[in-house]
């Protein structure tokens, strides 16, 4: 947000259904005060319940259909398709607006999720019309070559988090994308 974040996604596995409530409702309120987007994952019903701008499904969090009709046409419906181009075509043709490929990267917070290439980004920006998101291991060191590759969104957690300064790291990445993209 102050460090260029566009969008914040509200991830939380662990906490119960009360406090996810009130983390969300907290975060969107915040996320409506900074005029960023905010999206919430794995929980569809949770999104509608705080209000966000929308959802992001993964493998098991259920069909494109039905988080539409409990989200509505106005809000977003992300889908991780991990190294599947095939997974974002099927996402896309069944109504999904944006679509994540990864892990690019090692990462700490999905130590055994499926690795996938950079040059899945370019296979995709060829072939689908919304955005793509990158996720998995990205840092400001690392991300420049998915942007370059097409991606639209650069999706972080340990990078920001675990650095002493959030918003000069948050800042250090939204460069990236003027750099790989000069307008």
């Amino acid at each position: 947000m102050q460090g260029g974040a566009k969008v914040v996604q509200y991830r939380s596995k662990s906490a119960d259904a009360a406090l996810r409530l009130s983390q969300g409702r907290a975060l969107r309120a915040l996320t409506r005060e900074c005029g960023v987007v905010f999206i919430v994952n794995d929980d569809a019903q949770l999104g509608v319940a705080v209000d966000a701008d929308g959802v992001h499904l993964g493998a098991m969090d259920g069909e494109i259909a039905a988080a539409r009709a409990l989200v509505g046409a106005d809000r977003l419906i992300g889908v991780s398709c991990y190294n599947q181009l095939a997974l974002a075509r099927g996402a896309v043709h069944a109504g999904a607006d944006y679509v994540a490929f990864g892990a690019f990267f090692a990462s700490s917070i999905k130590p055994d999720a499926v690795v996938a290439r950079p040059d899945l980004l370019q296979d995709a920006r060829r072939e689908l019309s919304v955005p793509l998101v990158a996720i998995g291991g990205i840092t400001a060191s690392n991300g420049a070559q998915l942007v370059q590759a097409g991606a639209d969104a650069l999706a972080v957690i340990s990078s920001l988090f675990e650095a002493a300064d959030i918003q000069a790291a948050a800042q250090e990445l939204e460069t990236l994308f003027r750099q790989a993209r000069p307008t």
